[in-house]
């Protein structure tokens, strides 16, 4: 069994930081990948950013040069620095991992975690 778990939102001012975790545990060969994911009322999902493994990473060009996403292998958790919040950053982030339960099973398995939300106002 596989629990993928976010943590860290909640309330910033405008131009203030947060940081989210997005953590994996149970039965993990590894981790492929990792996606952080928002939906804000009455908009669809959208993917904020994306890392491999290896390290390489993408983002979403309206949180180009304020988020940072990063990964701890040891930790089996990947984050996301928030910083230079805007109102419209508002929303539920959503961790979605890509993990190998094991060895011998070569495409891995999506899984979600329940959400945190975001709230940036002043």
């Amino acid at each position: 069994q596989v629990h993928v778990v976010e943590s860290g939102g909640g309330l910033a001012q405008p131009g203030g930081s947060l940081r989210l975790s997005c953590a994996a545990s149970g039965s993990i060969f590894s981790i492929n990948a990792v996606g952080w994911y928002r939906q804000a009322p009455g908009k669809q999902r959208e993917l904020v950013a994306h890392i491999i493994t290896g390290g390489s990473t993408t983002y979403a060009d309206s949180v180009k040069g304020r988020f940072t996403i990063s990964g701890d292998n040891a930790k089996n958790t990947v984050y996301l620095q928030m910083n230079s919040l805007k109102p419209e950053d508002t929303a539920v982030y959503s961790c979605n991992a890509l993990i190998r339960l094991d060895a011998m099973t070569w495409s891995p398995i999506a899984y979600w975690g329940q959400g945190t939300q975001v709230t940036v106002s002043s």
